[in-house]
């Protein structure tokens, strides 16, 4: 049971899966285009390099011979894992499922007109007057965003017409690889956002994480809370969508979901083939495993025998306000002085506007008022300050 693992993209979630994969008795190198990215500072090796550029992509498989690749981000030439596949490389959860979901296009044709699964209407633009023909069709407000990008850059709601060339060139600007193109989608009114995380198995059956609830801003995840209460119909609803995707997607391993849950019914919105930003909630001791601990053993092929809620908890991000080579972060005490807290530093070598830099996470008994424990989240993140 022993594999070598190579980890493309080495942010926060890679190095959680670093540490449960390494107390699985796992290999790992960490590989990202900065040294000292997080999940380096716990692998047993680690390498940089232009994910993005494909000689240097193959070097560094020459050089290790993983048993599994495990993408971590968006922006590497996923082409190039059809061509790992055929040396009997293991990439998770499957070559067809990262090239799939690195790029919106592919995702949302393969739910909305293969699966016929119901998704916001949409269109794509790849130039400027493109884009505005399609926000004229889809109407106002609307949601704009790359088709390749990550951490919710550039991504935008329109709400004006005056500021159609800002949003194309925010979502221009901001896009990863070497797709300039964008998708433009209806504003669906939903009052509340879902993270379903689905464990898909090579010998066992899917299972469903009782749902996150998350709140964004500016495309990106702020905070997260679960359970999350919406109807037992819109939740079977989003596990037979969820189902459906990742059993066309093919592969082991376990991935976030997004749902929009309507007064009219469930929407898909997106989905990420590894452990979700949002699903850090369960690093609080909500679930009898952490997404981690749950891709670790989906990807290694260990059983899972089932999924259970044992606490509520909220979990609340902590952001940088500028960029900065140089920095010091206090308030830990402070952060911990109350009960059922706790506190992830990631350990980012750099600070930038909007970087999460760590997480506040804490947790109640499962008939806890999830407001108050919400608040609870933001709190202990303000207590944290980067100077």
């Amino acid at each position: 049971m022993h594999k070598k693992i190579l980890l493309l993209g080495s942010g926060e979630l890679g190095k959680e899966l670093v540490i449960a994969l390494k107390r699985l008795g796992q290999t790992v190198i960490a590989a990202d285009s900065y040294a000292g990215a997080p999940a380096m500072q716990v692998a047993d090796s680690f390498e940089v390099l232009d994910m993005l550029n494909g000689e240097q992509l193959d070097a560094i498989v020459a050089k290790h011979k993983p048993d599994l690749i495990v993408p971590e981000i968006e922006a590497i030439r996923t082409e190039k894992f059809y061509e790992y596949e055929k040396q009997n490389i293991k990439v998770i959860p499957s070559a067809r499922a990262a090239n799939f979901t690195m790029n919106r296009k592919l995702i949302r044709d393969l739910v909305n007109k293969e699966l016929g699964l119901r998704t916001a209407k949409y269109f794509y633009a790849r130039t400027f007057e493109e884009f505005t023909t399609a926000v004229n069709n889809i109407g106002l407000p609307c949601v704009i965003k790359p088709l390749m990008s990550s951490s919710g850059k550039g991504q935008s709601v329109l709400k004006n017409a005056i500021d159609q060339q800002k949003g194309w060139d925010y979502a221009i600007n901001n896009s990863r690889g070497d797709i300039m193109e964008v998708i433009i989608e209806e504003f669906i009114p939903f009052h509340t956002e879902i993270t379903l995380l689905t464990v898909t198995q090579e010998n066992g059956d899917t299972l469903f994480c009782p749902p996150i609830g998350h709140r964004q801003e500016r495309g990106d995840y702020q905070e997260s809370w679960q359970p999350v209460t919406i109807a037992k119909e819109d939740f079977d609803a989003a596990c037979e969508m969820a189902k459906q995707i990742t059993s066309a997607l093919t592969g082991a391993g376990i991935w976030g979901v997004e749902f929009f849950i309507t007064h009219n019914g469930v929407y898909f919105s997106e989905l990420s083939p590894r452990p979700h930003d949002t699903g850090m909630v369960t690093l609080a001791g909500t679930q009898n495993f952490s997404e981690f601990e749950l891709h670790a053993r989906a990807i290694l092929g260990l059983p899972i025998p089932h999924i259970y809620l044992e606490k509520a908890g909220a979990s609340a991000v902590i952001l940088a306000d500028k960029k900065a080579e140089h920095f010091t972060i206090s308030g830990l005490d402070k952060a911990l002085e109350e009960p059922n807290t706790d506190v992830r530093i990631f350990g980012k070598p750099t600070t930038r506007p909007y970087r999460r830099m760590g997480v506040a996470l804490v947790h109640d008994d499962l008939n806890a008022d999830i407001n108050a424990l919400r608040q609870k989240a933001k709190d202990t993140a303000d207590k944290i300050s980067i100077k």
